[in-house]
């Protein structure tokens, strides 16, 4: 190993280190790592063919995860949101950047929309992570915010539809917005159909195996087929990837397939941003830092008055319409992805020199956050502003679902569980790893999910919560999966009671001793079930019965075995 790669680790890991300390990301740390890693500062590395390879695998992760997070089920529960206060900001902040950046540039009439959209959009992958560390993911605001970014995610399908048309294919506005409008709705048709008919019964092989690589290997294969599909068809590789993305969303599988891939998801993320921060012309920016600047405050300016005035319209009060006016009011890394996407495609809608300028404006509004809303913050400590209602929490029914129970495994037993949580309408979240049981159960109306319920990806992806998951059913076969699961749970929270199903007295103890609230170990209990008919049969009353039963049961079945009578 050379210095040059010792320093370069050494530099990422104090960016990472840094970066979380200042609660600014490490997708920020990342970028630090390759602007000082590049050839403008240090010069540990120029951008040789490797690091383009690694950054192209980057981006093609990051379109694919993009598609991933849309789900047409989930679009359509939130919609009324989604397609009310996402879309009027959208529109809002693009209507009031479109005449500025008309007036300030000579790009063509479809340029300027596209880059007034994408600078509309905000950061998707870590500003949630303020409102969890603030605990208001589940107020009214958090949701408000949550659906904004789940249409721009929406937003995503049509501005990448649009690339293809910079490249010169349409000649008239009208025409390049058929060719958006037919794009975007064939591919939205398009994913629903090909997910149910074909990537469903496939993905349904793959699960039958049972083997953690093969799933990971089959979403790699999906990527790579639809990325060559569309560079086949002319288009830009990035949409085949998330159109990948989308595909696997519409899929029964796509909690496991998300908490699969959540492993490479850093480092994937880490390529993207480390080569976007050593390709940046540091010198070309120092020399039009002013420009930089007044960008910078005017995107934050106008995003913020823009969200805040359509939050305001729509009764969100005043306190909470600010936070999220401020969280939302820089530029996001789709913005980042879409102008390295063009880069790499060789798609010259706007001069290089300023989607130079562009990526400077968008990275350093990022940076700006933790900032902000530390100053927010601190006004609202002197009460001199933003005096409204506390935050609201949402009702069940206005939520993605949160359950108050999640069962871990849906054999014989999960089954019995989830009947008697529907008949008195308590919710739960159940999860299997065999494919056809849940599939199964699933066209019987039960609420099941595919995956491995021993992962904490898959686990939180249910919606499991510390204040508002009351217990965990472990009804596993698999004695040490179970062991696992029981261990997860206490590493998420140590409030939520978990129930375990044991096959031995032993077992139980082992269950109880790790943390399980209640054991149960089936045989012992099948045994009591028909003992107990059978001392009914032969004359013995109810209450002596209960009796024994009580006795055998107590100090977690320390009596059984034991050559001991009741009297």
């Amino acid at each position: 190993m050379s210095i040059a790669t010792l320093v370069f680790f050494v530099i990422a890991f104090i960016a990472v280190f840094l970066m979380r300390f200042l609660k600014m990301g490490t997708l920020l740390a990342f970028l630090l790592t390759g602007i000082l890693a590049g050839q403008h500062v240090f010069g540990l590395f120029e951008l040789s063919g490797t690091w383009n390879f690694l950054g192209d695998l980057g981006i093609m992760f990051l379109w694919f995860n993009i598609g991933l997070q849309i789900n047409m089920k989930r679009l359509w529960q939130l919609k009324r949101t989604i397609f009310g206060l996402g879309a009027s900001q959208v529109l809002m902040v693009a209507i009031m950047l479109f005449p500025i950046l008309t007036g300030v540039t000579q790009w063509s009439l479809m340029a300027t929309i596209m880059i007034a959209l994408i600078l509309a959009m905000s950061r998707t992958s870590e500003h949630l992570q303020i409102f969890i560390d603030r605990n208001q993911l589940q107020t009214n605001m958090g949701r408000q915010t949550f659906s904004i970014l789940l249409f721009q995610d929406l937003l995503s399908i049509p501005l990448l539809a649009m690339l293809p048309v910079m490249t010169g294919k349409s000649i008239n506005l009208g025409a390049s917005v058929i060719d958006v409008l037919v794009m975007s709705v064939g591919l939205i048709l398009g994913v629903v159909i090909v997910a149910k008919f074909i990537l469903n019964p496939l993905l349904h092989l793959v699960a039958k195996v049972k083997s953690h690589e093969a799933l990971v290997l089959a979403i790699m294969v999906n990527i790579a087929v639809w990325a060559v599909v569309l560079n086949l068809m002319g288009l830009p590789p990035a949409l085949g990837a998330f159109l990948a993305g989308m595909l696997m969303s519409e899929t029964v599988y796509r909690h496991q397939i998300n908490a699969s891939i959540e492993p490479y998801a850093t480092l994937f993320l880490a390529f993207f941003f480390i080569v976007l921060g050593m390709g940046i012309n540091l010198p070309f920016l120092m020399a039009h830092k002013w420009m930089v600047l007044a960008g910078v405050v005017g995107l934050v300016l106008i995003k913020f008055f823009a969200l805040y005035m359509v939050a305001r319209v729509r009764r969100v009060p005043a306190k909470e319409a600010m936070l999220m006016s401020i969280i939302l009011a820089q530029g996001g890394e789709f913005g980042l992805l879409i102008l390295q996407t063009m880069k790499t495609n060789g798609i010259n809608a706007i001069p290089v020199t300023h989607q130079e300028i562009l990526t400077a404006i968008i990275i350093v509004s990022i940076m700006l956050t933790p900032i902000l809303v530390a100053l927010y913050d601190q006004i609202l400590k002197v009460n001199r502003f933003c005096t409204g209602t506390t935050d609201k929490k949402l009702s069940e029914r206005t939520t993605d679902i949160t359950p108050t129970v999640v069962i871990c495994g849906f054999g014989r037993m999960g089954q019995i569980i989830a009947q008697m949580l529907d008949a008195e309408h308590i919710s739960y979240v159940a999860i299997d790893g065999n494919v056809d049981q849940v599939i199964l159960a699933r066209e019987h109306g039960y609420n099941v999910i595919y995956g491995e319920s021993n992962k904490e990806s898959i686990l939180r992806a249910t919606g499991l919560k510390e204040r508002k998951t009351r217990a965990v059913v472990v009804s596993l076969d698999d004695e040490v999966a179970a062991h696992e699961v029981v261990h997860t749970v206490r590493a998420i929270s140590s409030r939520i009671k978990v129930f375990a199903r044991a096959h031995s007295l032993k077992s139980a103890k082992e269950l109880l001793d790790i943390g399980a609230k209640y054991a149960t170990p089936e045989i012992i209990e099948s045994s009591f079930t028909l003992g107990s008919k059978v001392l009914a049969n032969v004359g013995l009353s109810e209450n002596k019965i209960n009796s024994l039963m009580d006795y055998l049961r107590e100090d977690d079945y320390a009596n059984v075995g034991k050559p001991l009578g009741v009297k």
